[in-house]
């Protein structure tokens, strides 16, 4: 089967819709879109992105954001399960890659155990387009040899992280999400061994008319200097000192500054 290839009636595909300009989906992601009968797609779905899709394709929304009602994981799967059901193409389209902090194992699960046939169109991830188009290399031979991925809502007061070991290990982490914990972020990372002046980048709605880009240091995001627009992609580690702008978008001051 080609990827591209046209779903089949009771299908469902995974669909990664990338960081939001709708030149950075995949071919594949871009036919399908094109082409089925309906679409659940998340709220950090670009407009641009969505108005690919077939004038008479149904449009269901499925958007999770943090601290906002919003559809739960089961919901959602029941739906994808009813429409296959029903014989309808259906194309879910989630931000950035399905199977990159988007629940996406727990979709084909779903469908898998309903026999339902599905596809995954993978996309490219925010935590790698968006320092990338803000000129942050996430990985810098003079800087690191390894790479965190994050989830932000990890510093909430349950949380699995071993601050201690994630410090040792790791010399830049990227984080999902972060912003709203990000304050409770910094302080676990400074009081594990980070340094307070370690660089950090708040990345918007990258490569969108609405992104905006913040810049400090965790002691700036302690202190409330550093906060950021919701949601964000956060990158932290000297790699964000090797930026390079390449595109006409301006860093934000800090608060108190300019």
């Amino acid at each position: 089967m080609k990827l591209d290839s046209p779903l089949k009636q009771g299908e469902v595909a995974l669909v990664g819709a990338g960081p939001g300009d709708a030149s950075l989906l995949t071919l594949a992601a871009a036919k399908l879109i094109a082409n089925c009968d309906v679409i659940v797609h998340d709220a950090l779905v670009s407009d641009a992105i969505m108005a690919m899709a077939d004038k008479d394709a149904e449009l269901v929304f499925a958007g999770k954001r943090g601290g906002k009602p919003s559809a739960s994981q089961d919901d959602i799967c029941e739906t994808l399960v009813k429409l296959a059901k029903e014989n309808k193409r259906v194309v879910r389209l989630k931000g950035g890659d399905p199977f990159v902090f988007g629940r996406g194992g727990e979709e084909i699960r779903a469908l898998a155990e309903e026999n339902i046939p599905f596809r995954v169109i993978p996309g490219i991830t925010s935590g790698i387009a968006a320092p990338a188009m803000a000129g942050i290399p996430v990985t810098d031979r003079t800087v690191n040899a390894s790479l965190a991925f994050l989830t932000g809502h990890e510093a909430e007061d349950k949380s699995r992280m071993d601050w201690q070991a994630l410090v040792a290990a790791f010399p830049v982490l990227v984080i999902y999400m972060g912003t709203r914990n990000l304050p409770n972020i910094a302080a676990n990372l400074v009081d594990a061994g980070m340094k307070a002046s370690t660089p950090v980048a708040v990345l918007h709605a990258v490569s969108l008319p609405t992104e905006t880009q913040d810049y400090g240091t965790l002691e700036d995001v302690v202190s409330g200097k550093l906060a950021g627009v919701s949601p964000a992609i956060v990158v932290i580690g000297d790699v964000v000192n090797e930026r390079r702008t390449w595109r006409n978008v301006s860093p934000r001051p800090l608060k108190g500054e300019g």
